[in-house]
Order: C-alpha cells, then sequence, then structure tokens
C-alpha cells in the first residue's frame, strides 16, 4: 500500500507508529506530498478530495483516509490488537478522540501564526485553541496512571500529540502540574515506533 506522508503531521506519524507496532512498516511505501491547507495537492486529491495527508492507496486503488480510518485497517490486517473490542472499546475510542481534538486545536493555533499573514491573525482565536489543549491535557493527567504499560490505539495517538506538542510548541510547558502525564510520556516516547517517527521540518 501507498502512503501520502508528510514528515511533520502528527496524524501521518500516528499511523506509521500503528504500523511499527503492527509489524507492517515494511509493506507501506511512502510518498511524498505537499498537503497544505491553502495550497492543495492535487495527486492528492485525486483520491482524497480533502487533499489531506494521511492517505492511503490500497494495492487495488482503493483510498482510504483520515488516520482513524487508516490505524484501524492497519490493525485489522495485522491482528495487532490495538483497538479493543467490546466494551473496552469505547473508551479507547474516546481517548482517541481526546489526543486528535488536542492536535486538531495545535494544528489551528499552528496556522494561525505560521500561514495567516500577520494584520490578519486573531489572538482570540488562538487563545481559545490553546485553551482546548490545556483542558484536553488536564484530562490526560488525571488518568495517566491508567495508561502505565498499554499500548493501543489511545496511547499511541496521546504520545503523538504529546510529541507535536514538542515539536512545534517548544515554550509551551504542557508539562508543568501534570507530572504523572509527563512521567508516562518519558517512557513511552523511548518506544522504537515512536523514535523511528519523529517529526521533521
Amino acid at each position: 500500500m501507498k502512503l501520502y506522508f508528510s514528515p511533520a503531521s502528527p496524524f501521518a506519524r500516528k499511523v506509521l507508529v500503528v504500523a511499527h507496532e503492527a509489524g507492517m512498516a515494511d509493506r507501506i511505501e511512502i510518498l511524498g506530498s505537499k498537503a497544505s491547507p491553502v495550497a492543495t495537492d492535487m495527486t492528492i486529491a485525486a483520491s482524497n478530495p480533502l487533499g489531506q495527508v494521511p492517505s492511503v492507496l490500497l494495492p487495488d486503488g482503493q483510498p482510504l483516509h483520515d488516520s482513524r480510518v487508516i490505524c484501524e485497517y492497519l490493525d485489522s490486517l495485522a491482528g495487532a490488537g490495538l483497538f479493543p473490542a467490546g466494551e473496552a472499546r469505547w473508551p479507547v475510542l474516546t481517548l482517541q478522540s481526546l489526543a486528535d481534538g488536542i492536535l486538531d486545536a495545535a494544528l489551528l493555533a499552528r496556522y494561525e501564526t505560521a500561514l495567516r499573514p500577520e494584520p490578519l491573525r486573531w489572538k482570540a482565536w488562538e487563545d481559545g485553541q490553546m485553551r482546548k489543549i490545556q483542558r484536553g491535557l488536564d484530562q490526560l493527567d488525571a488518568e495517566a496512571g491508567g495508561f502505565v504499560d498499554r499500548v493501543d490505539i489511545a496511547t499511541i495517538a496521546i504520545g503523538c500529540a504529546l510529541g507535536y506538542l514538542d515539536f512545534r510548541f517548544p515554550h509551551f510547558d504542557w508539562r508543568g502540574g501534570r507530572d504523572r502525564l509527563d512521567a508516562w510520556y518519558a517512557g513511552f516516547a523511548q518506544r522504537p515506533s515512536m523514535q523511528a517517527t519523529q517529526p521533521k521540518g
């Protein structure tokens, strides 16, 4: 299968972390992309009208997007158990959604300062996104005691979210007052899958 990828995309990273954890990284051909919220990469848009990464093309040409769909597809192929079944599934998917929401807010805050022309920037918008992130991190810290020794789609998504905050918001002290989350991430970030997929750019 082929993966449209950006080395700075936390959602593309999530897919690659899952691929490594599922033992499928060597079955994915990485395709470079120029995905942008303001300049569509029409090569991606040919199979994903949103023009976003990550996007996958299966060998038969079937497209898959977004990261949640692609990750569950990879897990279903490998039987890696990263998506629990039964009642255990819903708390895990809810945590994945929270981590993805933190990333959505972080990307919007990043675009506001990195892409929007300075005269058009809206500080209240950026502050609103950062407050979402703060609330999400507080919730994750409250639950971090349950993350120990877990490797599932929730902890992978959380790890990628925290890694993105380190990467794009180095002056934002997400660790302050969140000792449980900090301690968990310090260990999780050393996993080979996380080390092999560190963001660049």
